[in-house]
Parts: C-alpha cells; structure tokens; sequence
C-alpha cells in the first residue's frame, strides 16, 4: 500500500458543482457544502482519517478518493488529503474491515463491486459522480509498435479500447491490468506494446497518447466499517406479515 497527499488543485479541478452530474438533493449536508454527494446519517460518524482506493498512482481511483477527502473535510487548504492506494479493491476493502483505512472509494462500473454490497461487514455511506481523467490509448516512444500490438488495460475499460485504437492497427491482443496505472507500467516494462490508461498514469511512465481522449462519467460508492450495533440493526431477520 502506498499514502499519497493529492494536490489541492486536484480537488479544485474535480469538484462538481450542485446540479451538474451528481444529487444536490436528498443527501446529508456535509462541511463546505458538499450537497452535490448522495449520503447517509452514517457518514457523519466516520471521521475521514484515511481514504483508500485502487492504485498505484495515477489511478482514476486515487483522483475519485481525493475528491471526497476534500468534500468531506469541507476543502480545508491545509488539510492535505490522505489517500492509501492498494493493488486490488480487494485489499483497499481488507484494509476497510482491519481500520487500517476509514473509507473505501470504488467504481461502479467494476465488476466485482456487488460484493461490496453484499458484505455485512461494511456499510454503503455515500456515493457521487464525478468525471475521471482524459483516457487514451498511448505508447513509449522508444519502443515500435507492430501491426497488432498487444493493449494492456483494466478490465472495465475495455470497450474504449476499440473507440480509441486508431484504424492504422489492424487488429489488437487485449492483456488485462489491474489498474490504468498498471497499464500504463506495462508499456514502460515492454509486457504491452500500448496501455489504454488515464493521462496521469500516462504522465508518470513518460508515455504519449496516439489516438484521441475522452473522460467517463462515473458514480463511485463509498463504504465504511460498519459497527456491531448497527449490524444488528440493519441485518437482523424480519419476519413477514401474518407469520407468527
């Protein structure tokens, strides 16, 4: 797991106006007026100490985890946001249930995300859009690409992969990554020959996009650790009318 302290101009560059892609109604009010996240009474007991989501750097994930620290510390300049990324959400959510973290940040558009739902062990507090970073299809200069180049990318992009890949290609190999960060890391190491990835990740790995950019929309669920007290409350049995 690595900490990261995200930029205060990330925050700034990612926060959603109420009534542009998120829910200014019907939610808790939060610090700083952060009415553009859907909540529930649960987040207020949950101080923010750590937010942790998929890495490594560069993630869409990390970008997601920094915005809510913001919103839920009401974009304070000298609270710099604390995120811990991890390999997998698996282990972001490992982390969650052990109190190494507070708040877990999680894509919906990922697969295995129902699990989270499921478990009793956790609780949804929250959950917000906001648009992630440019995604393109890019390449280390250094290195030729050949007709059907292998593409290293996470499994929940993979549509774009068609999008974006310019027509020169006559074909593709798709290689699954952990991350769009991991993506990225695959190109720099040769293991792909281009990584559909995000413009940060692409950043860091000196890599350059060859195709054209666009960003997705995206609704991101919050979890916490949910307590003894309120497990019971929440998943105690209830039997149906007229059954006793």
């Amino acid at each position: 797991m690595v900490t990261t302290a995200a930029s205060d101009q990330l925050a700034a560059e990612h926060r959603v106006p109420a009534g542009h892609g998120a829910w200014p109604a019907g939610g808790v009010d939060l610090p700083g007026g952060a009415g553009d996240l859907l909540t529930r009474e649960i987040i207020r007991h949950r101080p923010a100490r750590l937010v942790g989501t998929l890495g490594p750097q560069g993630t869409s994930s990390e970008e997601a985890a920094g915005f809510l620290w913001d919103r839920l510390h009401g974009g304070a300049p000298k609270c710099e946001p604390q995120v811990g990324l991890y390999d997998t959400y698996e282990q972001a959510g490992n982390a969650l249930r052990s109190g190494e973290i507070s708040h877990v940040v999680i894509a919906n558009a990922y697969a295995r995300i129902n699990e989270f739902y499921m478990d009793t062990r956790i609780a949804l507090a929250a959950a917000f859009v906001l648009e992630t970073p440019l995604y393109g299809i890019a390449r280390d200069l250094d290195h030729k690409v050949p007709a059907v180049p292998v593409v290293a990318t996470h499994p929940a992009p993979v549509p774009l992969v068609d999008q974006l890949l310019p027509a020169r290609y006559t074909g593709r190999k798709i290689t699954l990554t952990p991350s769009t960060s991991a993506a990225a890391r695959a190109v720099r190491e040769r293991t792909a020959d281009l990584a559909l990835t995000t413009e940060p990740a692409a950043d860091r790995y000196g890599l350059r996009f060859i195709s054209r950019t666009r960003t997705i929309q995206m609704v991101w669920s919050v979890f916490v650790a949910e307590d003894a007290q309120q497990h019971r409350a929440h998943h105690t049995r209830r039997d149906p009318p007229g059954s006793h």
